[in-house]
């Protein structure tokens, strides 16, 4: 328990790009209140200057007609069914436009802040909502503290903003108890207008600094620590403890692979101290093919089971680093090397037809 502790207090490291896919996932995104309200806000500000006129228009045109025939308009049986069916109908059809707008703003308040995400985790039951220890931590937590400030701020901002507004209209407004109905709509709709566009500069403001918060909580709550970035890197890569085993074994394969070639070799080219490789070659062969090659302690090795199966060793240290650089175990060496393989190859040739000889 006390390393989990320290493990979550110590959580100082930059998230992984699976850390933060895997966030995704489960639905733990940037998400700012504040830009829903402000694009809700801003929508309905919007609403209300390009389809006020319209929109009004076509309800009055269906109440004064509703009221002007009201003692034409039949209610019995089925035709009171059918009124209302009309009625909805011509409702719907003016306030359609200006809803799908609305609905538009607030899917977009979303949008603009992250892609959209299907997932469950969410709705999972989890025992830490019903926890009168974790409400208590909720309550008393720094997103708590933030959203009550983020209150007052805007209760403030809009108050003040109201005050400011409205305070030199205050005899206008008086004024409004006493004028007929047709002035009293266009100078409310004005005054509305007003206020919204102020607010919704006002809610701009909040709504920026309330994201960059958000912005930063949630990255905070995907730092990782230092063990948390370990076992990711073994789920990942590997556990580097197995794979350097496995590193091992193979070394010790090719290594053993390698010694049990050096019998079949035609030579083997060294520096006395360093470097040792070990070259094939038979008549009809394109190009001497490179079947043991090794440094120091393996350079060592070769050279003994050389000596031990009668394969000529002969050195040339600027051949042997040439080789040991440029060619690897089962391939042919390369074009630039032929002149320089072929004088120790013929050498050693002539040295056993000399010895054949001699028997």
């Amino acid at each position: 328990m006390a390393e989990e502790f320290n493990d979550n207090e110590n959580k100082t490291e930059e998230p992984t790009q699976k850390r933060l896919e895997k966030a995704l996932k489960r639905g733990d995104v940037v998400k700012s209140q504040e830009v829903n309200t402000w694009f809700v806000v801003a929508g309905g500000a919007l609403v209300l200057m390009a389809f006020s006129g319209t929109t009004g228009k076509d309800l009055s045109a269906t109440m004064r007609g509703l009221i002007a025939n009201a003692h034409d308009i039949s209610v019995d049986g089925p035709a009171l069914p059918r009124l209302f069916q009309k009625i909805g109908g011509e409702m719907l059809a003016a306030v359609a436009i200006p809803f799908l707008v609305l609905m538009l703003a607030a899917l977009g308040g979303n949008i603009i802040q992250h892609r959209l995400i299907w997932t469950y985790e969410t709705l999972a039951p989890k025992l830490s909502r019903i926890s009168p220890a974790a409400g208590l931590k909720r309550i008393f937590s720094k997103q708590s503290l933030a959203n009550l400030g983020k209150g007052l701020i805007k209760l403030i901002l809009i108050g003040g903003v109201l005050t400011v507004l409205m305070w030199p209209e205050r005899e206008r407004l008086e004024a409004l108890t006493r004028s007929d109905l047709s002035g009293l709509l266009p100078l409310s709709l004005s005054l509305t207008l007003k206020l919204l566009g102020s607010v919704v500069a006002m809610l701009a403001i909040v709504a920026a600094a309330d994201y960059l918060f958000q912005y930063r909580q949630w990255h905070e709550r995907q730092k990782m620590s230092v063990r948390e970035l370990k076992e990711e890197f073994k789920q990942t890569e590997g556990d580097p403890a197995i794979k350097g085993k496995m590193k091992q074994v193979r070394q010790l394969r090719m290594r053993r692979r390698m010694i049990a070639a050096v019998p079949k070799a035609a030579v083997v080219i060294t520096n006395p101290t360093h470097f040792a490789v070990a070259l094939e070659y038979e008549r009809g062969m394109d190009a001497p093919v490179c079947v043991a090659k090794g440094v120091d302690a393996l350079a060592l090795k070769i050279r003994e089971v050389a000596d031990k199966h009668s394969v000529p060793i002969v050195e040339n240290p600027p051949l042997a680093r040439a080789l040991h650089a440029t060619v690897e175990i089962d391939q042919q060496i390369p074009p630039e090397h032929y002149k320089a393989v072929a004088e120790v190859i013929g050498y050693v040739m002539r040295l056993r037809r000399m010895v054949s000889a001699r028997r």
